[in-house]
């Protein structure tokens, strides 16, 4: 039986939640695409769960021995994915980095990891 409420249940609710913003965040820099000065923003997610897992990030766990035991510091699902703004590069004369063919694709990449993990 499937355990709603377990671990491997938060982490595919918190996968589909940054997916949900990423497409959010995607919209938005297509949406901006001619607007001058606007710099793209980017979801990082995939990233931040890495280091969590391989246990690289810098905060402390304490070991659980049982799936009903209380976490001691910080459960390997408390974090939120970040919006990061690119805010150096440059694509077009307007000083806009939006480049329109490179958003499209990332807008079908996670519209299909959406619908996998739904």
């Amino acid at each position: 039986m499937l355990n709603v409420y377990g671990s491997h249940f938060r982490l595919l609710e918190r996968t589909l939640d940054a997916q949900s913003l990423r497409q959010a965040v995607i919209a938005n820099n297509i949406a901006n695409a001619d607007t001058p000065k606007f710099k793209r923003s980017q979801v990082l997610f995939e990233e931040l769960l890495r280091q969590s897992l391989s246990g690289t990030s810098s905060h402390v766990v304490g070991l659980r021995t049982d799936p009903r035991h209380i976490y001691i510091g910080k459960s390997g699902l408390d974090f939120k994915p970040k919006i990061v703004v690119d805010r150096y590069s440059v694509m077009n004369n307007n000083e806009n980095n939006v480049d329109i063919d490179a958003e499209m694709a990332l807008m079908a990449k996670n519209q299909l990891r959406y619908n996998t993990l739904i």
